[in-house]
């Protein structure tokens, strides 16, 4: 990769990705674009614009204008949100991916689009769930993902289309707010942990989803778009984890640090059904044995920097002592 486009550069994984990659490659290499602009670093800290990805025509031009040898589209309706919107997460997941990939087939770019556990679903196997195995998803979000992946196949089996993407577990940010996902609670238990001591979780006890911190996920991005094609037997939707938690061990390991944390339970019934469709923890060895895919992050790791970075950011008479 060398110049870069990404769409839905204000989203939650967006936002922390579009700065990473202009360290990494340059500020003016890497383009962010949304559909709404704000006063973030990824906003203001680069070239921007403004972009609707079901406009076919200005996805096209964008593109071309820019001169983008890579695409990276994480622009989307997520799993929660979906559910409620089923037409529009429809027509803007899977329209916007049309167009990505329209715009990589006719541009000569390489395109990441991110899936999801999501894509997973009845039948599946839900410990150790394999790289390659039944999908049959019943939920909007699901659908979609499971759609993209094959329309990412058969663009690369059609036109040598250089299409590659993850499975995203839930990821966890200290900088990103939550984007309307099923595993958003992983984010607000952390940041109400920090902010009021408490935290009521939509998602019970026992349920358990793979978790990812960002700083692993974005990496996975960057690792995976600069891979030898050559030792991609999958290509697309590899299966990426760092742990298996549920509420209750996220809650355990704040309690390491905020001894007085209490969780308590108000199960939200349309994301705990969602929850319930994925698996508890997925196998990633495609990952690691094809691209050397490698998480840093631990549950506790990643607490102990959660907890360090939202303490730092809390308001005066907010902040927690922990340690």
């Amino acid at each position: 990769m060398k110049r870069i486009m990404i769409t839905g550069a204000l989203g939650q994984i967006g936002s922390e990705l579009t700065v990473r990659l202009r360290q990494v490659y340059g500020t003016d290499a890497v383009l962010a674009t949304d559909i709404r602009q704000n006063d973030s670093e990824a906003a203001l800290g680069g070239p921007f614009r403004l972009l609707d990805v079901s406009d076919a025509a200005a996805f096209g031009e964008t593109v071309k204008e820019f001169g983008a040898d890579a695409v990276l589209h994480l622009a989307a309706l997520l799993s929660a949100t979906a559910e409620y919107k089923p037409l529009l997460a429809w027509n803007l997941n899977m329209g916007g991916v049309l167009n990505a990939l329209e715009a990589a087939r006719e541009l000569r770019c390489q395109l990441f689009t991110p899936s999801s556990i999501a894509a997973f679903g009845t039948g599946a196997p839900t410990i150790a769930t394999p790289q390659d195995t039944i999908q049959r998803p019943l939920t909007m979000y699901g659908i979609n993902k499971v759609s993209g992946e094959l329309l990412c196949d058969y663009y690369f089996h059609k036109y040598s289309v250089d299409t590659r993407g993850l499975r995203f577990p839930g990821l966890i940010s200290h900088s990103a707010p939550p984007g309307g996902g099923t595993t958003d609670y992983a984010v607000e238990m952390y940041e109400e942990a920090v902010r009021t001591g408490r935290y009521t979780s939509y998602i019970d006890k026992g349920t358990f989803l793979d978790m990812m911190y960002m700083p692993d996920a974005i990496e996975a991005v960057i690792q995976l778009m600069e891979a030898d094609a050559s030792r991609l037997k999958h290509r697309n939707a590899f299966n990426v984890t760092a742990m298996s938690v549920d509420p209750e061990t996220i809650a355990a390991s704040i309690r390491a640090h905020l001894p007085n944390f209490e969780l308590t339970y108000r199960i939200d019934p349309v994301r705990q059904a969602i929850a319930e469709g994925w698996p508890d923890a997925i196998d990633s060895t495609a990952a690691r044995e094809e691209w050397n895919f490698r998480p840093v992050y631990d549950l506790d790791r990643m607490t102990e920097d959660m907890l360090v970075h939202l303490q730092a950011k809390a308001a005066p008479g907010q902040q927690v002592n922990f340690g």
